[in-house]
């Protein structure tokens, strides 16, 4: 089975690479699965319901978020009629949506999907390692899932490394998003999960961290905002990872980046 994971799209950018090169990879590669992450898409803040929806119809199968994903106060209502859409699963009780779905990929697997958020130098909502758990062990790798995703959003490179030995053997694939830059630490670890620290964003990439430059240097300059963020609108890198799951264990066989148009250097796995 071959899943591909989009890193955070930012903006109208993102956004148009997700629409110009996602259906593309789909057919051209015969990819069975494709979540993406979408919680700065929304003018790098949030998601709307179209823009869900434009997401869906370019072929994901699961739209995933983090911190941002309230941002448009829409999310609040539309994501409890939008299964395809998730929030952390680590969230209080109560809070609207989920954290997990089973999505049915094009192979007919069932592949569960996990959302959580990480701690450290984050919100602080409740323990996203017991989140996961409750959400694997309701529905178990090679049991009730032929296959398990797990977005780990966290701003901590070791929170993130943390969850992926901690799921290692128990998912498919572990990737770490939110911090926007992607990282060369793609691996399948001792026992089977193939993990990413940071999946890297879908923008333009000529930015900080997707939005226009003036704004971000001066406040590091001044410490005095005196414009608000926007997301920068040159060409586009789609990025993300691609993993190769064993139909027999769910396991993976082989992982690697995908860095597609922009200034990036473009990556496409060898095994595709």
């Amino acid at each position: 089975m071959r899943l591909l994971f989009v890193g955070d799209v930012v903006g109208r950018s993102g956004r148009n690479a997700i629409s110009d090169i996602l259906p593309g990879l789909i057919s051209d590669y015969a990819l069975d699965l494709v979540v993406v992450n979408g919680e700065n898409a929304a003018g790098g803040f949030g998601i709307t319901e179209e823009i869900c929806q434009d997401f869906l119809d370019a072929g994901a199968d699961v739209v995933t978020t983090g911190n941002h994903a309230w941002d448009q106060r829409e999310a609040l209502v539309f994501i409890e009629r939008q299964p395809q859409l998730l929030r952390p699963a680590n969230y209080p009780p109560g809070t609207p949506g989920r954290g997990a779905t089973v999505a049915i990929a094009r192979n007919g697997a069932r592949v569960l999907v996990v959302n959580v958020m990480g701690r450290v130098y984050m919100d602080a909502l409740d323990d996203p390692f017991a989140a996961a758990d409750r959400e694997l062990q309701a529905c178990p790798l090679g049991d009730m899932a032929d296959a398990v995703v797990v977005d780990m959003h966290a701003e901590a490179t070791s929170e993130k490394q943390a969850m992926g030995h901690y799921l290692d053997g128990r998912a498919s694939l572990v990737v770490g998003t939110h911090t926007h830059v992607p990282t060369a630490d793609h691996q399948i670890l001792d026992g089977g999960t193939a993990y990413l620290s940071d999946a890297g964003m879908t923008g333009d990439y000529d930015s900080v961290l997707g939005m226009e430059k003036d704004e971000p240097v001066n406040r590091f300059l001044r410490k005095i905002p005196t414009a608000r963020f926007q997301p920068a609108l040159g060409e586009p890198t789609l990025c993300g990872v691609a993993v190769e799951v064993s139909d027999s264990t769910g396991l993976a066989e082989a992982i690697g980046p995908v860095r597609i148009g922009g200034r990036l250097s473009e990556a496409l796995p060898t095994f595709w």
